[in-house]
């Protein structure tokens, strides 16, 4: 259980319920107020070693920026929702790029003014859309501080269409088990080899817990996905993530395993990670791989186009030797 070493927040989070409780619950523990969610000047100006102390505070605000994003994914739309950022540390987190290393968990207390744009969105489209509200967050982790999640199930009842969806690396579902969620949520699982989880997903719930989390979402009726992702391509990879699938065969529930479906994605590294990391977490393994990466856009590294063709072949065979009746969504 995630609990801050001190907040910093805007002033106008006051005139908001999960404000006045946001304050509350934490009201003894030091507190700043800021201007701006987006701009705190003492945090920009910290050290890279610093990255891991700075993920220990919790930022409050006001989330002005309401743009839905197209995507064709699972979802029709990325959407800017409750939270931004995570406490924990993932070596390849995508919202350090965006962050930098002020990638910490920022809490949005204007939760009524999104998800109820979202409601008009969906009622008003002829098709029934999915919108991805965990792009930017763990929507798992956020619930365990604020309860959003709980609260936006079942505030989501009220749209008559639309279906909302989010990944996560943690297993702290049960609060939401037992919620009527109509089945218009998808809730993704993201899983990697142990080996990796260990030494890289810094601060995330162990595989056996996100498996059992899967089991118990499915068995809750909820519609779920296994998210196999970041792909690591570390020494030893292929017999890592066999592994990996033989170990989901054989401890999802057969509910699960005739319900799930999969998404692949490979890893995109940056100049960005390797300065963080690199002073961050010294002791840790390197994720850059000269022989295997190549430059995409400014200071981003995937890997090569062969490396990723052989990559997709090796996991379409072992996802048929294991999974042969679960679709593939989409693999990039």
């Amino acid at each position: 259980m995630f609990f801050p070493d001190g907040i910093y927040y805007e002033e106008n989070i006051v005139n908001y319920e999960l404000g006045k409780q946001l304050l509350e619950k934490y009201k003894n523990v030091p507190k700043k107020i800021i201007e701006n969610h987006n701009n705190i000047e003492e945090m920009r100006k910290k050290e890279n070693s610093e990255f891991a102390r700075m993920k220990r505070n919790l930022i409050i605000g006001i989330r002005k920026t309401h743009k839905f994003v197209p995507n064709h994914k699972v979802s029709d739309f990325l959407v800017p929702y409750t939270s931004s950022g995570c406490t924990a540390m993932c070596m390849y987190c995508y919202l350090v790029c965006n962050y930098n290393k002020c990638s910490y968990l920022r809490l949005f207390v204007n939760r009524e003014q999104m998800l109820e744009k979202i409601i008009k969105v969906a009622n008003q489209s002829e098709e029934n859309l999915t919108f991805e509200i965990g792009s930017n967050s763990d929507l798992i982790l956020e619930n365990t501080i604020t309860d959003n999640l709980i609260w936006t199930i079942e505030n989501f009842k009220s749209s008559k269409k639309g279906m909302l969806t989010f990944p996560t690396k943690f297993d702290m579902i049960d609060p939401i088990l037992n919620l009527d969620h109509q089945g218009k949520i998808i809730i993704r699982m993201s899983v990697n080899p142990n080996e990796i989880i260990n030494k890289v997903e810094f601060g995330t719930s162990r595989l056996d817990g996100r498996i059992e989390a899967i089991n118990k979402l499915v068995e809750a009726d909820y519609k779920v996905g296994i998210l196999v992702a970041p792909i690591i391509l570390v020494d030893n990879w292929k017999n890592l993530y066999e592994e990996l699938l033989k170990e989901l065969s054989e401890k999802l529930s057969n509910k699960a395993k005739g319900k799930v479906f999969f998404e692949l994605i490979f890893m995109t590294y940056s100049y960005i990670h390797k300065m963080i990391n690199k002073d961050a977490f010294p002791n840790a393994i390197d994720l850059y791989n000269k022989d295997l990466m190549t430059v995409r856009g400014k200071g981003k590294y995937t890997y090569k186009q062969s490396v990723r063709e052989e990559g997709e072949n090796f996991f379409r065979e072992i996802l048929k030797k294991y999974f042969p009746d679960n679709k593939i969504i989409y693999f990039s």
